[in-house]
């Protein structure tokens, strides 16, 4: 009986679950949605909640882009993003400058989220898609069509309606429709 003893005594201090190798880290796929988001749209919410049915992590980067004259700052672009996605633990917001694909290396995101809304807007995707797989082929780039109730949004059109003090309630958050107002009541 007592070497029965010693041998599951053996055995357990060498096959137990403290002997088995761990098990593999779960693949975390984080994607990265890019963009000026000035200001962000209902259109741009609706492509970040469906976008985490697929990821595990949503990166919303506000790209500092010198060519445009954007009307928010870009930290008060990414303050209102913020609060258009606030609760949402998956999401994280913040402002890059340089190379997308840089960014996305250091994030280490292996997906790119764009937005089509019109078939113009195809080619130009297309081209940035394919310098940026030139660039870093082992990062992709997923379309997503809008949703048909915010097909017709776009934050150039937004700040048209704003300037003109129209409706905004179904096109921004609450957040940035009062932001929209001060700002056009200040210029």
């Amino acid at each position: 009986m007592a070497t029965v003893g010693v041998t599951e005594t053996r055995r357990s201090r060498f096959i137990g679950p403290i002997d088995e190798p761990p098990p593999p880290s779960p693949i975390v796929r984080i994607a990265i949605y890019a963009g000026s988001f000035d200001p962000i749209t209902r259109g741009h919410e609706d492509l970040i909640h469906r976008s985490l049915e697929f990821v595990d992590r949503l990166i919303v980067a506000v790209a500092t882009n010198s060519s445009k004259s954007p009307l928010f700052s870009v930290e008060e672009r990414v303050d209102l993003i913020r609060a258009a996605v606030a609760g949402e633990t998956r999401v994280e917001v913040c402002s890059f400058t340089g190379l997308l694909v840089d960014f996305a290396a250091r994030e280490k995101a292996t997906l790119l989220i764009r937005g089509l809304r019109a078939v113009s807007d195809f080619e130009y995707e297309y081209q940035m898609a394919l310098m940026n797989r030139h660039l870093s082929p082992r990062l992709e780039t997923v379309y997503m069509v809008p949703s048909l109730e915010t097909t017709y949004i776009s934050a150039s059109l937004v700040r048209e309606i704003a300037r003109y003090g129209g409706d905004l309630s179904s096109l921004v958050h609450p957040a940035v429709a009062t932001a929209l107002r001060d700002r056009n009541q200040r210029t």
